[in-house]
């Protein structure tokens, strides 16, 4: 994930800061990324947590970048008794601890400086999906881009050169579908419907939560073990047979009830589950018609496999963000591509220098 610099060039750090992970990515001044970091964050146990999770980062750097980029949804953790205060406390810990080299994405505002953050709060709050998506304007034309992290899918039609997107807050977002709260780690399993085929028979789901979709994807074998972060639901590991106790749970049953197979089958009918949800919510930005049948479906974020899995549904050509990325070594291409956010507004910030 790391690498010694040894250029002279100046450094950009974009940081994500979210409620259950924070992100980092390091580019040069031609956007090619450096180093691409994500760190576990519980940000809702307290800052505290958050200034550990930026001494992790900075730990595994080995260069003092020039200036640091900020976007966030950490903002809507629960430590804070609303959005504004959010924004303004998140950014007050980034300033202290980077002072003026700090600035803060706005969406159409740009990068604003700390003294304007109070003034932008709305406008920072949650618009790291913006960041992500300006970016990708500027390298594909016309697209679907959809990006799947740990708790929630991001849908944004491109066009024109730009975002499209409809809405803009969270609670628009949500409305439109073009926010949906279906990760690939730390999605409550009840979250995804009120019943699962199993045995041949349709299965009532406990409203418990005794499982995630992290658990899903373990069985599975879709769910990358260096993303797999988040705390499983009962504090236990994170092997295949702990999860497969949880989603036995899950529909009222205990893990020697029915052989491995089972439990197997069961995440395959999770995951469907998931991707119903996923493809609703894509049908009905291409149902806009604001891009021709041959435009991509352009995927990003840990949960790209579910990505390319709707591209198939929908019929498009799969497009992968790390094929847009210019990076010092394959892994720090991958990982920008999973730290996605960070990397978009790092090279923003750098493009529009």
């Amino acid at each position: 994930m790391t690498r010694k610099i040894t250029t002279l060039k100046l450094t950009t750090l974009g940081w994500d800061v979210g409620g259950a992970h924070l992100k980092a990515v390091l580019v040069d001044t031609d956007g090619s990324v450096l180093t691409a970091i994500q760190v576990p964050c519980q940000l809702w146990q307290g800052l505290d947590q958050f200034r550990k999770a930026i001494d992790v980062v900075l730990a595994n750097l080995n260069h003092v970048p020039d200036e640091h980029i900020v976007t966030m949804t950490g903002e809507l953790a629960d430590i804070f008794a609303n959005r504004v205060a959010g924004v303004t406390q998140i950014a007050d810990v980034m300033t202290k601890r980077f002072g003026a080299k700090t600035r803060f994405y706005a969406g159409s505002a740009g990068m604003v400086a700390s003294n304007q953050v109070t003034q932008n709060a709305a406008a920072i709050a949650s618009a790291n999906w913006l960041a992500s998506a300006a970016f990708v304007a500027t390298k594909v034309k016309q697209g679907l881009f959809v990006d799947i992290g740990s708790t929630t899918a991001d849908f944004v039609v491109l066009s024109d050169d730009k975002p499209q997107n409809r809405g803009y807050s969270d609670a628009e977002r949500m409305q439109l579908e073009e926010l949906v709260y279906a990760g690939v780690a730390r999605t409550p399993l009840m979250a995804l419907g009120s019943r699962v085929p199993f045995a041949g028979e349709w299965q009532m789901l406990a409203a418990e939560h005794f499982a995630t979709t992290a658990d899903v994807y373990r069985l599975t074998g879709d769910l990358n073990k260096a993303e797999d972060m988040s705390d499983t639901a009962d504090g236990a590991g994170k092997t295949q047979e702990e999860s497969a106790r949880r989603l036995a749970r899950m529909i009222g049953r205990d893990l020697n009830d029915a052989p491995t197979a089972s439990w197997i089958g069961l995440s395959r009918a999770f995951k469907q589950m998931q991707l119903n949800t996923l493809n609703t919510a894509a049908a009905r930005a291409l149902s806009r018609n604001l891009i021709n049948d041959k435009a991509p479906i352009i995927g990003a974020g840990a949960g790209k496999f579910l990505v390319r899995e709707l591209a198939k549904r929908l019929n498009r050509e799969y497009l992968d963000v790390e094929t847009l990325i210019v990076a010092d070594s394959k892994q720090a291409g991958r990982w920008a591509s999973v730290c996605f956010p960070a990397y978009a507004v790092a090279y923003l910030a750098v493009r529009t220098a």
